[in-house]
């Protein structure tokens, strides 16, 4: 039987309450596609009314569109007289992505040359692909027309290159391609004449998400992974010396083909749509646990000390696509692994990267803890880059303020591998900050291993490293506790120098590095760091693709907090027993949006002791039961 309004209401304000989540920083990573109803004509006139209710996003150069990839960047090194201002609006009808953009422009056209035209270029990952990372698939619309001839005609309109459109934009596009992508631009001027200033261009564009692996019919939806490089070059119909400029603004990623700094996480789900009123919080993809209720640990490489159990671990694990696939977040399709030509050639790998990775703070320190179950620990070291050989492990964590020279958020890579006598050698910018206190690395071996290249069976080692994010940029206090961060862990087994069954592999989680060795640079978890000091290690986030229960708070406590998450709506009923399995209160919560969710005990929470809980979700349509999600409550009075 189901529990009407008032009577939810009223168990409400006896037995519980929703709590608000964490005050922190929005993602800016992240956005909604709201679901249109009807259709959207491509005519790049942008008229329908779901244009009006959709979201906003203003790019402009010189202004940050959101940290920590987006940036900008003067192409032919000269300021813009005329800088780019682009408002780009994003929709969802069926199984398709629309993007409406309006650009505002002066001069607007294209020639042969690279950089010298208007348009966008960007990058969808491919989740159809087989393997990991996922990657990307460019879409360039742009007036850029090699083995054309200068100057362009005038009134020429964009042409499409990348995944679904032909290398010689001469040949027409198939239906197949046309059906896949597709976009019409209005000009508010005269594209390729500079002989009276241009106004603006309209750009409406459809992407097919089907081909793509995507699917944000379903009741979880998905989320889009998307970057926009916007070109915009002026006053070049003829050139003009005097006011010519050709730069480039992009929301987190620049290009199409190379996986740099970040990408837009576009969220959308059926019942986000342009009726549905206001948005669902994007959480951030992991809360890292305050580890300040206990003893700052001994940096000596041990993970013996409590705190490293009650810190937030994860596993990295070469060859387990299982294991990937519980990553929160975008974690199972940017997460990956990789196996480099070693003495010219690709050995079996007999013993795979395989390692446990925990993660908390204290104060104004990160700590993080790995656990590395290695058969062959070794060290290698030879003429050119023994890096590919490497036992050890690279962190990135994104600067908080610092920029490099593409305007965007610098990252900084500290990485550490086992030296010849067993101890942790730091290396790049982990070494700087050693070196200057502001982070300590240590490493122990487990028993009976030893480090050699000869084969010997070994069991692993531990590592333990402390960042002081002042030194990062991070105000005292961790201002508002965002951090970007992505683990790697690198295993190489040689056997002799010149073994012909030497081989390397590494695999990460989430960012693979930011590095002169590594292949790719996107894109690290958004995480916080949460004040209130958790008393478990329950991940915290909000995820697309199951009903979980998702850790708790001030548990022991007298109020205690849990989480949950929700695949799509439902009915929420939470009860509580006590230890004999009485029913001690029954609270019908109701309807529910799909994401994370929060129930904790009231003013009237019962007396000290340990309480069982039960978390009943149904369908809000039939009312028949989805799940039942199970949690313990400890009331300490």
């Amino acid at each position: 039987m189901r529990l009407g309004s008032a009577t939810a209401l009223l168990a409400g304000a006896v037995f519980g309450y929703v709590i608000p989540a964490f005050a922190q920083a929005p993602r800016q990573d992240a956005f909604w596609a709201r679901r249109a109803t009807g259709t959207i004509t491509l005519n790049g006139v942008l008229n329908e009314p779901a244009w009006a209710k959709a979201e906003s996003m203003v790019v402009r150069y010189g202004q940050d569109a959101g940290v920590p990839g987006s940036g900008w960047k003067p192409e032919a090194g000269i300021a813009p007289g005329d800088p780019t201002f682009a408002t780009l609006k994003l929709l969802v009808v069926g199984n398709q992505l629309y993007l409406g953009a309006r650009v505002r422009d002066k001069s607007i056209g294209g020639s042969k040359d690279f950089n010298r035209f208007d348009g966008f270029l960007m990058s969808m990952k491919d989740h159809a692909s087989l393997g990991a990372p996922k990657p990307p698939n460019e879409y360039f619309y742009v007036w850029w027309f090699e083995n054309g001839t200068d100057p362009q005609p005038p009134g020429q309109l964009p042409r499409f290159k990348g995944r679904w459109a032909n290398d010689d934009w001469t040949i027409p596009r198939t239906p197949e391609q046309i059906a896949n992508w597709d976009a019409v631009t209005v000009v508010n001027g005269l594209s390729n004449s500079d002989a009276a200033e241009d106004v603006s261009y309209t750009v409406e564009m459809r992407f097919n998400l089907t081909p793509m692996g995507y699917d944000v019919t379903r009741p979880q939806g998905d989320i889009i992974e998307w970057n926009i490089s916007i070109y915009d070059c002026d006053w070049f119909w003829p050139i003009d010396l005097f006011r010519f400029s050709s730069n480039r603004v992009w929301w987190q990623s620049p290009w199409g083909l190379d996986m740099w700094y970040d990408e837009v996480h576009i969220y959308a789900r059926p019942d986000v749509n342009t009726g549905s009123g206001a948005l669902p919080t994007i959480r951030p993809e992991l809360y890292v646990p305050n580890g300040a209720a206990f003893a700052a640990p001994t940096v000596n490489g041990t993970l013996t000390e409590p705190a490293w159990a009650a810190a937030y671990s994860f596993d990295i694990r070469y060859g387990d696509d299982a294991l990937r696939a519980t990553y929160p977040g975008v974690g199972p399709y940017r997460s990956g692994q990789y196996q480099p030509s070693v003495n010219g050639g690709m050995a079996l790998i007999e013993d795979p990267a395989d390692a446990t990775v925990k993660m908390f703070f204290r104060g104004d320190d990160l700590y993080l803890g790995f656990d590395a179950r290695d058969q062959f620990v070794q060290y290698y070291s030879a003429h050119g880059n023994p890096f590919d050989r490497w036992d050890g492990f690279l962190v990135t964590i994104n600067e908080k303020t610092l920029r490099g020279p593409d305007n965007n958020i610098t990252d900084r890579t500290l990485k550490f591998e086992v030296a010849q006598n067993g101890t942790a050698q730091a290396d790049g910018y982990l070494a700087t900050l050693v070196g200057a206190g502001n982070a300590q690395v240590a490493l122990a071996l487990k028993a009976g291993t030893t480090v050699d290249t000869m084969g010997v069976a070994d069991t692993g080692y531990t590592a333990e490293m402390r960042v002081h994010l002042p030194a990062l940029g991070y105000p005292t206090g961790l201002g508002d506790g965002t951090l970007w961060i992505g683990v790697e862990h690198m295993d190489g087994d040689s056997f002799g120098p010149s073994s012909s069954f030497a081989y390397g592999n590494r695999a990460w989680w989430f960012r693979e590095g930011n590095s002169e060795e590594t292949r790719h640079d996107c894109c690290p978890i958004w995480a916080y760091m949460a004040p209130s000091p958790p008393t478990d290690a329950g991940e915290v986030v909000e995820r697309l693709d199951g009903y979980f229960l998702a850790g708790s708070y001030r548990n022991p406590g007298p109020r205690p907090v849990i989480r949950y998450a929700l695949a799509a709506p439902s009915d929420v009923t939470v009860e509580l027993f006590d230890v004999r399995g009485r029913l001690l209160q029954k609270t019908a919560l109701g309807y529910q949006a799909a994401g994370l969710r929060e129930f904790g005990l009231g003013r009237g929470a019962p007396g000290s002791g340990v309480y069982l809980v039960r978390v009943h979700v149904a369908d809000p349509e039939t009312g028949a039961q989805r799940t039942a999600l199970r949690a313990r409550m400890v009331v300490v009075k």
